[in-house]
């Protein structure tokens, strides 16, 4: 978490994520590369140093992505390889729960800064660099399209799950098409067991393709497809419900292709919702974010496109969750965010919980539209509500919102395995914040293989254009 001066909140998160339409490549480098694992002292000193070399830092110039590739050789220079690091996260969550009452002191200095409302320069000797758009530089990740890495990882201990109940582990891919071939989109598919209860419902993307969870291999014997009104089931065969080559006794993927009879058109209607953590923690890097989003707004319109800010903060803190729903009314937003301030937190965990159940069950998500659900945030949910956060994230999976973390500077291993884990199971993507741009405090490398360091802005903008 951070100590940053007195900086200014998002005034434009948004107005974003249009026209511009959703059709990117996965910006992760595949490469073929087996995680061991090593043992490091597991606190947040060796997290950061968990970390991938990179070719430059400092302030990228211009507009297009950095490009930036982090390569195995870069990584062995830095005496460490990420996938290499081993991880126990519940040492990690012992060791939080073990602050002194200096540090409790110091979290609570923290994120008690509040936030101007005019835009401003960072002062004083933490930073000198301008808030400009295309300065922040992060990372993407698709475990879903890296899942041999992603099991090697959990088979080797490397990291583990569930993470505050959520399982990415055990899924079962379907690919609808129809009877010419062709990928059938915003179908609704549902993992049945032998009595014909429901494990786990998805939707298709535009590929025609849905993540089913919430089972082992040994369990879930059919899946149900609907489109058109119509209604399918098939049945998963023994060779279709064995493991994969890779997977083993802790993670299994299951393959199953269908045809279907009946077929609807895939909807052009994009529904785009941002949900920001406000504490005080996240203050050091808000005024870049803002300038991210009204670079964004420039270069996107409304056009078939609604769009949701969100806000929230802990539960002593003088609100829990603010949020707005969708609507196509920019200005009215630019208004919002504008007014809002980042304060209050003290402790690691923040209302995760709370904020991913009312934007998921009570916003007005429309039914045909592509959903995608940004949350940037630095903290986990607290462990007590691992339960509702379960569920909330289950839910979001069967209305087919697409959770798509941003993790930003000083967050720990379990906010990166909850990130990718509600990315995986919601058939998001998982995003992170880098040191490249030299703004913030350090972020935490995850655990993953190559990848390029782009700017934020690029990165947004792509994974919009991936899924519509």
């Amino acid at each position: 978490m951070k100590t940053k001066k007195i900086i200014s909140i998002i005034t434009a998160l948004f107005i974003a994520a249009g026209a511009a339409g959703c059709s990117a490549q996965n910006t992760a480098e595949k490469k073929d590369v087996t995680s061991g694992s090593s043992s490091v002292t597991n606190n947040k000193d060796a997290d950061k140093g968990v970390t991938g070399g990179t070719e430059e830092k400092g302030t990228p110039e211009g507009s297009s992505s950095l490009n930036t590739e982090r390569t195995a050789d870069a990584e062995a220079d830095t005496g460490m390889f990420a996938g290499e690091a081993a991880f126990d996260a519940a040492a990690e969550s012992a060791e939080r729960k073990s602050m002194t009452a200096d540090d409790k002191t110091a979290a609570a200095d923290r994120d008690d800064i509040i936030i101007n409302d005019l835009p401003m320069e960072p002062s004083g000797e933490e930073s000198s660099v301008t808030a400009e758009a295309g300065l922040l530089t992060a990372g993407e990740w698709n475990d879903n399209n890296n899942w041999g890495f992603f099991s090697n990882l959990v088979k080797s201990g490397t990291i583990s799950f569930p993470s505050y109940n959520v399982d990415p582990r055990y899924r079962t891919v379907v690919t609808a098409k129809d009877s010419s071939g062709k990928a059938v989109g915003n179908a609704k598919v549902r993992l049945l067991d032998k009595d014909g209860k429901i494990l786990w419902e998805a939707v298709t993307d535009k590929n025609g393709v849905a993540y089913l969870f919430g089972a082992d291999e040994s369990s879930g014997t059919s899946v149900e497809v609907e489109s058109a009104g119509k209604k399918q089931v098939f049945e998963l065969t023994a060779e279709k419900a064995a493991d994969e080559q890779n997977s083993g006794s802790q993670t299994g993927s299951r393959e199953l292709d269908v045809k279907l009879e009946n077929s609807s058109a895939f909807s052009d209607q994009c529904d785009v919702m941002f949900i920001l953590d406000a504490t005080g923690s996240m203050s050091d890097e808000m005024m870049f974010l803002q300038k991210e989003f009204t670079a964004i707004t420039e270069e996107i319109g409304t056009d078939k496109t609604r769009y949701s800010v969100n806000f929230y903060r802990d539960k002593t803190d003088d609100y829990v969750t603010r949020c707005f729903d969708f609507t196509t009314d920019t200005n009215d937003l630019q208004k919002k965010l504008n007014n809002e301030t980042a304060a209050g937190g003290g402790d690691l965990p923040e209302a995760v919980a709370d904020i991913i159940e009312e934007t998921v069950n009570k916003s007005s998500w429309d039914n045909d539209s592509v959903k995608l659900a940004f949350l940037i945030f630095d903290a986990p949910p607290h462990d007590e509500d691992a339960d509702r956060v379960a569920a909330a994230v289950k839910n979001a999976a069967k209305k087919g919102i697409r959770i798509i973390p941003v993790v930003s500077s000083n967050s720990d291993r379990n906010t990166e395995l909850f990130a990718r884990a509600a990315a995986v199971t919601t058939g998001g993507t998982y995003v992170f914040l880098t040191d490249d741009s030299g703004i913030g405090e350090s972020h935490l490398e995850p655990i993953i293989g190559d990848y390029k360091v782009e700017k934020l802005y690029d990165i947004i903008i792509r994974i919009i254009n991936e899924y519509r």
